[in-house]
């Protein structure tokens, strides 16, 4: 097995104080969980106010997301109050009727089902960033972080909108989107303090200034997909635009519309282009798994590129994918505001209380997993199925509010990864630092340089 760690953030070696984990948090939510966290199963703790109950075993998990989901479907006030200048009543944060509609109109455009109508594009965008690594001047590094978000951004807009999103929009919503993230509060305070929920929250000019900026790109590429419904080009907004509720029968307003995909963007968009990057570190760090990717992809492709027909015979590269996003968990923090009075494990959970899964912690916990630190894309293998615990990896969470593209982001990456590992290799950059940071997602800083070596 590997022996390469990867970096994480120190671990507290004893508890933190309400106002330490406070400002911690604040500057980076992976760095407040002292030792002990990756060894116990289910604890709580109070912050000012409120409750806070981790879950942190397959059991209590699957008790909170999945058996009593009707009394913590609620997503937590910092996810729902941070993010409704950008999604507004999207899926991603909504809950109750209006997420129960919206699913069902959602999930069936994402679904697995799509994914030959959408894998081509996908390949196609990757082989395009290829082809922009070949012929672009040798000797200078890439950031890793920025061509990843470009080439997920890309693959979205075409499979979401039917076109190509063009160099200045993709660098405005992705300028935005970062921007977006900066600036947004990583702890939602006034709930801490016992502030009702209906309360409005303060947002800077900033960041509505950034939520504008990526709501005027949506509208308008939305404005051209209208125009173009007649040609019958295949695309996610395209089923939005021809959606019904299956209550009412009327489509979705264009307020909707622009709330649900800027979901979809934001999820397929963000999250995977994070996970890609810390994949070209994680596999810059490790030749010897590099060095069994590539003999993957050299026997089952021989070098032509990916077709949907390919992924499931390419078994380590989802391996390769998988350990990444157990190691660096895209939304690192699954948290939800209990409705009511519950129990978990013989412990009350009262109305109102935080319940959270954390797959920083669950990812990483000694018992449920081999050298939980350690980067061994190994264990995710067909034949090692059986050391695995379920609900002990939630990468998309899990329960009725798992990830709707969840098939869709794990099919993304494996196209990716196949692609632009026959093409190059990507080797860090003498001084550049992967550090995670959790924002709203995980990052690897903002600024991972790396140098592309060509393999043709």
């Amino acid at each position: 097995m590997h022996d390469f760690v990867p970096p994480f953030p120190d671990r507290p070696t004893r508890p933190l104080s309400t106002f330490a984990t406070l400002r911690l948090a604040r500057r980076n939510f992976l760095a407040i969980w002292e030792d002990r966290c990756f060894e116990w199963e289910v604890f709580s703790s109070r912050m000012l106010s409120r409750s806070l109950f981790v879950c942190n075993s397959p059991d209590t998990v699957a008790a909170a997301f999945v058996d009593h989901h009707e009394s913590f479907q609620r997503k937590s006030p910092q996810m729902r109050h941070g993010l409704a200048p950008l999604l507004g009543d999207g899926l991603f944060i909504s809950d109750g009727d209006t997420w129960r509609r919206r699913r069902q109109i959602v999930a069936p455009i994402v679904h697995v089902s799509h994914l030959p109508l959408f894998a081509p594009l996908m390949v196609q965008a990757a082989s395009e960033t290829a082809e922009r690594w070949a012929s672009s001047a040798r000797g200078e590094p890439i950031n890793a972080l920025t061509e990843m978000a470009t080439l997920t951004a890309e693959i979205i807009c075409r499979t979401v909108f039917g076109r190509q999103l063009g160099a200045e929009h993709a660098a405005e919503i992705i300028v935005a989107f970062s921007e977006y993230q900066r600036l947004i509060d990583q702890l939602d305070l006034a709930y801490f303090f016992g502030l009702p929920d209906w309360l409005p929250r303060f947002h800077s000019p900033a960041i509505r200034r950034a939520a504008k900026r990526i709501h005027k790109v949506l509208d308008e590429v939305i404005r051209d997909c209208r125009k173009r419904l007649s040609t019958g080009e295949a695309s996610m907004i395209r089923l939005l635009l021809e959606a019904r509720d299956s209550e009412t029968g009327e489509p979705l307003d264009d307020t909707a519309l622009r709330n649900e995909a800027a979901v979809i963007f934001m999820a397929g968009h963000e999250t995977t282009a994070n996970s890609l990057a810390w994949a070209w570190y994680l596999l810059s760090q490790a030749p010897e798994v590099e060095e069994r990717l590539h003999a993957e992809l050299a026997q089952v492709l021989n070098g032509r590129p990916p077709t949907l027909d390919d992924v499931p015979s390419l078994t380590y590269t989802r391996a390769v994918f998988e350990e990444t996003v157990r190691l660096y968990p895209p939304v690192p923090l699954l948290a939800r505001q209990a409705l009511r009075d519950e129990t978990i494990r013989g412990r009350p959970v009262r109305a109102g209380s935080l319940v959270m899964v954390v797959p920083w912690l669950l990812h990483r916990h000694r018992k449920f997993w081999g050298k939980p630190d350690h980067y061994i894309p190994e264990r995710f293998l067909p034949e090692n199925a059986e050391f695995r615990v379920r609900h002990a990896y939630v990468p998309f969470s899990v329960g009725p509010r798992i990830c709707a593209g969840a098939a869709f982001g794990l099919t993304e990456a494996i196209l990716c990864i196949a692609t632009l590992a026959q093409r190059a290799r990507l080797r860090l950059a003498p001084g550049a630092v992967a550090t995670p940071i959790c924002r709203l997602t995980l990052r690897p800083g903002d600024d991972l340089r790396m140098f592309v070596e060509s393999r043709d």
